[in-house]
């Protein structure tokens, strides 16, 4: 059920939704396994604290303060000090001491410095010696078996117990919350194990489907993880062998086709050649090679890079190799290119292609060109300036279609039949990438590739 929220507070909630959730499957996952687990731990210590332990504390401290005031109360009904001292070590494990005012043993009543440790029997001595002063110190605070010692001063002397610590403190506390962090971290380990098992499934998933989108064979993938991944990479592989099949048979039947229609143009041309000359025949053979070239660029259209396999590229190298064929008088042509290799992943032939077309189209139409290559964060980026007539706003999508051409510009005699640009975007989203057209800061298209490595 999705609570609807005025639209400046959404905006809002996205903004920081973005801002501090992780962006990838793991951590996102991660996060929902963590922080429940710390809120149990912290519920489980707080609950802890308040019930079990302070309970136990105070319970000890209680028990501790009534063994002095019995031992308190012996000595002052007059028995004698050993007797005290002997009861006192053999029946409560305390060593006990008595001073008189004569001694001058100064007790002033404070605070001790771990109040974990003696704040419940700071506690119960408030209470059973309201108007007495008394002290509390911890010999060693650190140690398990450090001594606590207590001075209470009455009217008739100051009274001396001294005990271990665990008369009053447990260190269960701490064991408990030893084993709970152990214990966390293995089930916190256990779940990133199992975790990167499936992700990793997900993700070995996703790069083999975007390397079949830019056209790279991957057939060492094999579906695993949990049941529902492997159905997706099932199905993906099911997929993919029908869109290869599908693309093989067009190709087989284009092929069938190429033959079937270039044995009656043959024909038709030995029947013009044997014709007399006139008019008429030069038109006859005009019309039979546009009937070859839509034919010929219809195939290359249809069947794309072939069977071409995928290897590195050197965008670079490959740009000035295109370039090195329009170089003339009539055309003014200038590479800027970033520092340092720039390669990708791809058909090299399939992508020399493509430049070369839309470098070609820029020579054609424009006197001065200027060519940038670049690499970004994902995208190797080619972008290609003239100064030519350019394209109007309105037409830049249907450029891209086959067989479309513009009338005023580009027609049968200088522009061909129509299939270069779309050619061209074929192999380019082949391969992952995309081609944009936009105004030219030389007056004319600017053609911008972005191709992914």
């Amino acid at each position: 059920m999705h609570i609807s929220l005025p639209r400046k507070i959404e905006d809002k909630l996205q903004f920081w939704r973005r801002k501090l959730l992780p962006r990838t499957l793991f951590f996102r996952t991660m996060l929902l396994i963590f922080v429940p687990l710390i809120v149990v731990q912290v519920v489980s210590v707080v609950v802890f604290f308040d019930g079990s332990w302070s309970r136990m504390g105070r319970r000890l401290s209680d028990g501790l303060v009534d063994d002095i005031k019995v031992l308190m109360e012996l000595k002052k009904q007059g028995m004698p000090l050993e007797q005290v001292r002997k009861l006192a070590k053999e029946g409560f494990n305390i060593n006990f001491d008595y001073f008189t005012i004569t001694d001058n043993i100064h007790v002033k009543r404070q605070k001790a410095a771990n109040p974990m440790i003696v704040a419940y029997l700071e506690e119960a001595l408030d209470a059973a010696f309201v108007d007495a002063d008394w002290n509390v110190w911890v010999d060693d605070e650190q140690a398990t078996n450090s001594n606590l010692t207590i001075l209470i001063k009455q009217d008739d002397g100051v009274y001396q117990f001294v005990c271990s610590k665990k008369k009053i403190f447990s260190s269960s506390i701490f064991m408990f919350v030893v084993w709970m962090v152990v214990t966390s971290i293995l089930l916190f380990l256990v779940s990133v194990l199992f975790l990167r098992i499936q992700v990793r499934a997900i993700a070995d998933l996703a790069q083999t489907a975007e390397n079949f989108g830019k056209g790279v064979d991957d057939d060492g993938f094999k579906p695993y993880g949990s049941s529902e991944v492997r159905k997706a990479g099932v199905a993906f592989m099911i997929m993919k062998e029908r869109i290869l099949k599908q693309i093989m048979e067009r190709t087989q039947m284009l092929a069938g086709i190429s033959h079937d229609l270039r044995t009656p143009l043959t024909r038709m041309k030995l029947m013009v050649t044997m014709m007399n000359d006139s008019q008429d025949k030069q038109d006859f053979f005009a019309d039979i090679d546009e009937m070859e070239k839509m034919l010929n660029g219809y195939l290359s259209f249809v069947r794309g890079e072939g069977d071409e396999t995928s290897g590195e590229i050197n965008v670079k190298d490959l740009v000035e190799g295109i370039v090195g064929r329009f170089v003339s008088k009539k055309v003014k042509i200038k590479i800027l290119c970033d520092e340092g290799d720039i390669k990708i992943l791809g058909k090299e032939q399939a992508l020399r292609r493509a430049v070369t077309n839309i470098v070609g189209n820029a020579c054609r139409y424009g006197k001065k060109v200027e060519i940038g290559v670049s690499k970004g964060r994902h995208y190797v980026v080619i972008v290609v300036d003239d100064n030519g007539p350019g394209i109007p706003e309105d037409k830049r999508e249907d450029v891209f279609r086959a067989f479309y051409r513009l009338e005023n510009s580009r027609n049968k005699e200088t522009g061909g039949i129509g299939l270069g640009l779309a050619i061209t975007k074929d192999i380019i989203t082949s391969h992952g990438g995309k081609i944009e057209l936009e105004d030219s800061p030389l007056g004319g298209l600017r053609v911008i590739v972005s191709l992914p490595y």
